[in-house]
């Protein structure tokens, strides 16, 4: 399978989730939040600094369990605006 290669508003949107899942983290090291979301520290070093932009459902929702940041609220940041190319959240 080969998969179609990303937008730039799409490798932007990931740079961007990843900014607000450190953010979120604050001052717990990377190893401790995987480990608590069932990650290795590498998959989620890859997540925030946007190297894996599309991560899957069931590691989105692991990681917002962990740092108690709703999905609403990562949804809300990373939502497309029809009238911009880039996401809705400003890091």
């Amino acid at each position: 399978m080969v998969r179609t290669p990303l937008t730039p508003w799409e490798r932007q949107r990931g740079e961007q989730f990843g900014a607000l899942l450190r953010q979120a983290r604050g001052d717990r090291s990377m190893v401790e939040v995987a480990a608590a979301a069932g990650l290795s520290a590498e998959t989620l070093r890859k997540i925030e600094t946007g190297r894996a932009p599309t991560p899957a459902f069931f590691t989105v929702a692991a990681l917002a369990t962990v740092l108690e940041v709703s999905m609403d609220e990562l949804a809300v940041a990373c939502a497309h605006d029809a009238d911009q190319e880039e996401p809705a959240l400003s890091a």
